[in-house]
């Protein structure tokens, strides 16, 4: 790992960041979370296989996974997680100035009206999560963010739009099909920045990108973010940093 460079709110880091992640490659489809998940533990030193993992992970009932479940499963094996989060289906932006315990509240008061069985169950496990310990912030999500997360030597695993990042067709049936699919989520690693042409650095575990073989490549950093608000539509659209 480079050491350490202190970048300052809303300017880009003049030196490059690159934190040595390792990548994965995911078993299957739906475990994308869990092998990210794996991969920031081993730039922690922290020794656990891919298949461990993804046994400790909570799961949907399609077989896939939540950031708010990567950040439990975090939480049980000692760390203490952060979730920035942008989705506006559980979280609402007037909740920002709440504390943990006020934060809950809300979140019971929600879980109670909501109709969707999904979303009921990723509000309860958000509920969950604060009670273990884990945090919740509502910056804002702009490149500043991130690179001062990078420089600080926290790798970034996020929730997003595959569908946008990937510039592709929406997804039925794990087939490409862009009138009857639908926008399909994904988690990614985001472990670098290259200030000059101001792209990030990714570690996908996917092995189905359409511009890499190898799942080591650079995003554009308008995209990014714009791939991981759009992460909304599949219950994700956040950042959880170790």
């Amino acid at each position: 790992m480079e050491p350490s460079r202190s970048v300052r709110p809303g300017i880009k880091a003049r030196e490059r960041i690159l934190l040595d992640v390792p990548r994965f490659r995911q078993p299957d489809d739906v475990t994308c979370g869990p092998t990210c998940l794996a991969q920031v533990y081993r730039f922690l030193g922290h020794d656990r296989t891919v298949e461990q993992v993804i046994e400790d992970t909570p799961r949907n009932a399609d077989g896939g996974t939540l950031g708010v479940y990567l950040g439990i499963s975090a939480l049980r094996n000692g760390f203490r997680p952060t979730i920035y989060t942008y989705n506006l289906r559980i979280f609402d932006p007037t909740w920002r100035p709440l504390s943990n315990p006020g934060l809950r509240a809300k979140l019971r008061q929600r879980q109670r009206f909501v109709q969707s069985a999904r979303l009921q169950r990723a509000i309860g496990a958000y509920i969950d999560y604060l009670k273990m310990g884990g945090r919740v912030r509502f910056s804002d999500l702009e490149p500043a963010l991130l690179i001062r997360l990078l420089d600080r030597g926290h790798p970034i695993l996020t929730g997003l739009s595959a569908t946008y990042l990937y510039d592709t067709a929406r997804e039925r049936d794990d087939e490409y099909d862009d009138v009857r699919g639908e926008p399909a989520g994904h988690f990614v690693v985001v472990c670098g920045y290259y200030p000059c042409s101001d792209r990030f650095v990714i570690r996908d575990p996917s092995s189905h990108i359409p511009f890499s073989r190898t799942g080591k490549y650079t995003v554009e950093a308008h995209r990014l973010i714009s791939a991981i608000l759009l992460g909304d539509v599949t219950y994700d659209a956040n950042l959880l940093v170790l």
